[in-house]
């Protein structure tokens, strides 16, 4: 299997990547307690419908509907026997799409954490760890993704596992943190020591960056911490929500207009960032918006705080506390 990530990325500046998976499900129809990875096998075609709005909207990649498929996120919901055909599932979906876009689009093969502390805070061991993200990352590329995308850690510990996993497949890999508490993850890390940590890894990333966390103030500032760590030729991926997470009635909603998410992209790109996408709220419209944004821009000086906050809003955005006020709801948050 060609790696199509590397070529397009010595042939391009930048690329779009995709939106919010379970927001586009959530407005196809998922219940809320639903497991969305269990529509690959139940609603391939809405699944399969929301990979076609992110291609139509110019995502030269975009993400599985896998995010948590491992052993043991499906385990509540009694699914842990299940992972190779969850995985399948998602990756030939997701690959029927990409086979008819009439261009290279690349299907990277999501996986997030466990929802578990690893040791010596919990008991997840690293051995552990790398065998749960081993088995989904091999059913991944038994699918047919092109690339494995590790998403929204929070410790240093289960990204290396995730990491070690993944790569036992022999596919390229990517990986991103989340940063989400006073400018660091849930764990304590921040941008600059994750990208050093990231650019050290063996064997190495094609990829690295952030996604998910606060909003995209607090994402191009998470970028360009990033940056100051980073070797000079790596690449820095971003996937900022779509504006600031509120709690309504009882449930998410996002602020992220898209113009918001345009202004974002652009200021991404300034920022040094060369994979662009959305997280948390953002449609295919938003990422036609920032595909609109980005195509023929000519990036300018990287945006110093005032000049974010002035675009985007607050760079210091505290995330909203869930019904339950708890950790254990934090640590088991999906991308969406």
């Amino acid at each position: 299997m060609s790696d199509v990530l590397s070529r397009l990325l010595a042939e391009r500046e930048w690329l779009l990547c995709d939106g919010a998976m379970g927001t586009s499900l959530f407005q196809r129809g998922l219940e809320t307690g639903e497991a969305p990875d269990l529509w690959n096998v139940t609603n391939p075609e809405k699944v399969a419908d929301v990979h076609q709005g992110f291609v139509d909207a110019g995502s030269d990649i975009f993400l599985t509907n896998s995010f948590g498929a491992n052993a043991l996120r499906l385990k509540l919901h009694g699914d842990q026997d299940r992972v190779r055909e969850i995985n399948v599932a998602a990756a030939r979906v997701a690959r029927g799409v990409a086979d008819a876009a009439g261009r290279p689009v690349v299907v990277a093969g999501s996986m997030g954490p466990t929802g578990e502390l690893m040791a010596p805070m919990g008991a997840l061991t690293p051995e552990e760890a790398e065998r749960v993200f081993e088995e989904q990352a091999k059913a991944l590329k038994d699918g047919g993704v092109d690339v494995i995308w590790v998403e929204t850690m929070s410790s240093k510990e289960e990204y290396a596992a995730a990491v070690a996993g993944a790569a036992r497949c022999g596919l390229p890999v990517v990986a991103t943190m989340s940063f989400d508490t006073s400018g660091r993850t849930m764990m304590g890390v921040t941008p600059e020591e994750a990208a050093s940590f990231a650019s050290a890894l063996q064997p190495g990333l094609i990829a690295y960056g952030c996604n998910c966390g606060v909003g995209p103030a607090t994402l191009i500032d998470t970028v360009l911490g990033m940056r100051k760590s980073a070797m000079p030729d790596d690449v820095i991926t971003a996937k900022g929500n779509c504006g600031i997470p509120e709690y309504r009635d009882g449930e998410i909603a996002y602020t992220g207009s898209p113009q918001i998410m345009a202004d974002y992209a652009r200021m991404a790109r300034d920022a040094g960032a060369r994979i662009i996408g959305g997280c948390c709220g953002t449609t295919d419209i938003h990422v036609k918006a920032m595909y609109d944004a980005l195509e023929g821009y000519a990036p300018v000086a990287a945006p110093d705080r005032a000049r974010i906050e002035a675009v985007l809003g607050p760079v210091d955005q505290p995330l909203p506390n869930p019904p339950d006020g708890g950790e254990r709801g934090r640590r088991r948050r999906r991308r969406g």
